[in-house]
């Protein structure tokens, strides 16, 4: 194994107890870096997804009975458990992933926040009275769904399962999780931290394992309350349709071709290292990154040079040596970049920076491609359109705010949008005309965003995770109504 922080193997968590999947199986988890075996994970079957639904089960009506105090002191302790362990997690995440080491400091710390936040809220979730005729009047209470199931990406293990995990636990869920089988390291632990925190046997359970087997069990099954997903449409769609089967609700929280929409009087020295960083973050492995630029024509030369020049100088590396960049998740997803790199060249862009698979010495197994400037791009070409799920940026230009709206709004996608202005009134004509789940004037994104909505229009998915909102994603409103007849 390639790292000491990283056991030799890591089981399934159910019910309170570490053990192999059934039949002994497991999964190997690959270094991204160098294609090397970091560990092996128990490869979860439908037996034992099934075993874990039903210890949630047993385990929800007692943690839902809780007092909403006592709750959150437990995933305040959650919240202490992993900033207590950082270091190991950060070293973890950053080796499981790939992504530079401080990114996965941060990720680490954004998932304390997430318990952390909910914690607070957990005695505050409070109904309304609704008055009727007379005397009479309604409550409303809010109560949880039962059991959620969570399926994780393999983008921000630590981060997307804390963001889930928490408000549905605050509510009074029992959950059982299944992160990706391509980074599953960091829901495990998180399970175990969880575990020594207080969190009651049963009510959080962590099945790692194949999609195609414990996901698409854990999506099918009618003994789970509700679905949350965190991926790309196709799989999106499978896991919905197997929802639907049992009328079950999900959270979606799909793609993205998220714009940076540059107006005429931006501060292009303030605008460019942001852009950069928002395309370079995890590789361009994000659901929001922001992977198109739109331009006015007027500043389109600059900001070519501008972004060129930053992207030439960023430093490509494995994770745990904390370059600005590290490599993607895997073959199969540098295979599908390149491959989208040759369609740009064919459909007549012009690559002003990278362009390729770099060669880095000691790195030769390691999954990388160089952050990649496309210029001469229009939005009826592929890779103005299509998701890329890497570090490959498009340039497009518009002559008037309007263009620009209809430009941003030109893919299947809504997630989060970008406007670079001095002019306020601007700023709030386009945050109001795009369609985007989240609207940044000046910015890409705010530190971890725990306390803000997010979630996508159009195919981007629908629900909304992180805030107050998310807590409504994992309740459900019961109404009691009072006939009360006058004593007069």
């Amino acid at each position: 194994m390639t790292n000491t922080m990283i056991e030799d193997r890591l089981d399934l968590l159910i019910d309170g107890s570490s053990r192999p999947a059934a039949g002994g199986q497991t999964l190997d988890v690959k270094d991204p870096s160098t294609d090397g075996l970091l560990t092996r994970v128990a490869d979860a079957q439908p037996e034992d997804v099934q075993e874990a639904i039903d210890a949630a089960r047993r385990a929800q009506p007692t943690w839902a009975a809780l007092p909403p105090r006592e709750r959150g002191q437990i995933l305040y302790r959650v919240a202490q458990g992993i900033r207590a362990d950082a270091d190991r997690l950060a070293h973890i995440e950053s080796s499981d992933t790939g992504k530079p080491l401080r990114q996965a400091r941060a990720d680490v710390e954004v998932a304390a926040q997430y318990f952390e936040f909910y914690a607070g809220y957990a005695d505050k979730l409070y109904g309304d009275t609704i008055p009727l005729d007379g005397s009479s009047f309604a409550l409303t209470f809010r109560e949880p769904l039962g059991v959620t199931g969570h399926i994780i990406p393999w983008n921000y293990p630590i981060q997307i399962c804390s963001r889930t995990v928490a408000p549905a636990l605050m509510v009074g869920n029992a959950c059982v999780v299944k992160p990706a089988e391509e980074a599953p390291l960091a829901a495990v632990l998180l399970g175990r931290i969880a575990l020594a925190a207080g969190v009651p046997a049963g009510v959080l359970n962590v099945v790692p394992g194949r999609g195609e087997v414990a996901g698409a069990y854990l999506a099918g099954s009618d003994d789970i309350d509700h679905i949350s997903f965190t991926g790309g449409v196709d799989t999106g769609r499978i896991v919905m349709a197997a929802a639907a089967t049992n009328v079950k609700p999900v959270t979606m929280e799909l793609g993205g071709k998220s714009p940076s929409i540059v107006l005429a009087d931006a501060d292009l020295a303030r605008a460019v290292p942001v852009i950069t960083n928002a395309l370079i973050q995890n590789a361009g492995q994000t659901c929001a990154a922001g992977t198109r630029v739109i331009v006015h024509e007027s500043r389109h030369a600059e900001l070519v040079e501008l972004l060129g020049e930053r992207f030439r100088g960023v430093t490509l590396g494995r994770g745990t040596d904390d370059p600005d960049m590290g490599p993607l998740i895997s073959s199969v997803q540098r295979d599908r970049v390149l491959g989208y790199l040759d369609i740009a060249r064919n459909e007549g862009c012009t690559v002003a920076a990278g362009g390729g698979a770099p060669s880095l010495a000691g790195l030769d197994g390691g999954y990388f491609v160089s952050p990649t400037l496309l210029d001469g791009v229009s939005s009826d070409m592929r890779v103005a359109r299509e998701e890329i799920f890497g570090p490959v940026l498009s340039v497009l230009t518009f002559a008037d705010q309007a263009e620009a709206a209809a430009l941003a709004d030109a893919t299947a996608f809504g997630l989060v949008t970008s406007i670079w202005t001095t002019d306020v009134d601007r700023a709030l004509w386009l945050a109001r005309h795009v369609k985007s789940g989240q609207v940044y004037v000046n910015s890409y994104g705010a530190g971890g965003g725990v306390p803000l909505p997010f979630g996508g229009f159009k195919k981007s998915g629908f629900g909304r995770e992180k805030g107050l909102e998310a807590v409504y994603e994992y309740s459900q409103t019961k109404m009691v109504a009072f006939d009360v007849r006058s004593q007069a």
